[in-house]
């Protein structure tokens, strides 16, 4: 289910309320003004790609100072916990179930009948724009940058 308007840098980010893996809800309005946010949306939690980028990120956290990040896929709390616990991830993990949110954000692939998470990457900047917009593993570097660049 591809999003009604694709998504470009620039565009306003697609509102949502997702509950953390602690059952606390995070809105995206919440962050207006205050904070950009970075969303990470992964196909799965203890799968290896997924670990890898998600520890590329805890491992550079100080460098996210200032800024939201959260990962975000359609597991649920049990699963989340287990996998920010074994892994020591500092950010929360959002629970997307039925994966409305991600697919408002383009991030759905449809794989034979299943539509499976893409890996995709959105920087939201206070103004509820979107600043950073790259499928697959962006460097983290290349993610500070776009930070960087709109603080």
């Amino acid at each position: 289910m591809p999003p009604k308007k694709l998504l470009t840098v620039g565009s306003r980010a697609p509102s949502f309320t997702l509950k953390d893996a602690a059952g606390n809800a995070v809105s995206l309005k919440d962050f207006r003004g205050k904070k950009s946010v970075v969303l990470i949306f992964y196909p799965g939690d203890m799968t290896p790609g997924c670990t890898m980028q998600l520890c590329a990120i805890r491992d550079d956290w100080r460098k996210f100072a200032g800024t939201a990040v959260y990962g975000v896929n359609h597991a649920d709390a049990d699963s989340h916990n287990k996998f920010a616990k074994k892994f020591g991830l500092p950010f929360p993990l959002l629970i997307d179930k039925g994966k409305k949110v991600s697919a408002r954000y383009g991030a759905i692939k449809q794989f034979f009948k299943a539509r499976i998470i893409k890996r995709t990457v959105v920087g939201i900047g206070k103004d509820g724009r979107i600043f950073f917009l790259r499928r697959g593993m962006p460097k983290n570097s290349d993610i500070l940058k776009a930070v960087a660049s709109i603080v």
